[in-house]
């Protein structure tokens, strides 16, 4: 990825876009660009924050690891998304594992520099806790909904979620733009895969999504919301 490219991708995240030029290729300067396979971690939880964060092409899953041995996904990040800001600015170790759910390419921002960055520019700041306000928001969802929602509506509001954040309309439904494992999606909605395959083959047979080679496609958003909100389809 050239200079240029960088300062581009940067200037297109609302962390940095109001930022002047000549900070965007300071920064620019510094960041390094690392390949991720699937499954590979771009760092565990405990790690010191050396670096923040972004995704440039893939997905990346934010887990914490229970003492059960359970992993619990926080949230599920794509392209243009930052995570580990926040561990650099409070100085403090990454609170959580970054997994590449697919191959991935991540951009990382020295802690020194962002450090710096955010002392001269409180916009930076600001920025980030807007962003970090959105994710507690969807994570006080998903904990609620864990305690109290039976399955198939956690998963009726995991996959609505996702769609609405990400996936792209046609005549079909609601279509997202990745592939979302069995196993991905029982962990974002605290049960089984064998749980999560019998649901969701239930269903395709009902006609309320589609399966386009490994991508969902929500066809019966009506039904799904009824679902999530503890309804019957």
């Amino acid at each position: 990825m050239s200079a240029r490219e960088v300062q581009s991708f940067l200037k297109h995240s609302p962390v940095f876009a109001s930022l002047p030029a000549r900070e965007i290729e300071t920064l620019s300067a510094v960041v390094s660009e690392d390949s991720f396979r699937a499954r590979d971690f771009v760092f565990m939880e405990g790690d010191p924050s050396l670096s923040l964060c972004i995704v440039k092409s893939g997905r990346v899953k934010i887990v914490r690891h229970s003492r059960a041995g359970k992993d619990v996904v926080l949230e599920l990040l794509g392209p243009g998304e930052l995570f580990g800001g926040v561990a650099v600015i409070e100085k403090r170790p990454y609170p959580a594992s970054a997994q590449a759910t697919e191959p991935s390419v991540i951009l990382k921002l020295p802690a020194d520099a962002v450090i710096g960055l955010s002392e001269r520019y409180p916009t930076v700041i600001k920025e980030m806790a807007l962003m970090i306000g959105r994710r507690l928001r969807d994570a006080h969802d998903s904990v609620k909904s864990l305690a109290v929602d039976p399955v198939e509506a956690r998963l009726a509001g995991t996959l609505i979620r996702l769609g609405e954040r990400e996936g792209t309309r046609s005549r079909q439904g609601l279509t997202l733009p990745f592939h979302l494992t069995r196993q991905g999606l029982a962990d974002m909605t605290g049960t089984t895969v064998e749980t999560t395959i019998r649901v969701l083959s239930r269903w395709q047979k009902d006609g309320l999504i589609l399966d386009d080679g490994g991508r969902l496609i929500l066809t019966d958003l009506e039904s799904l919301r009824a679902l999530a909100q503890g309804e019957e389809a």
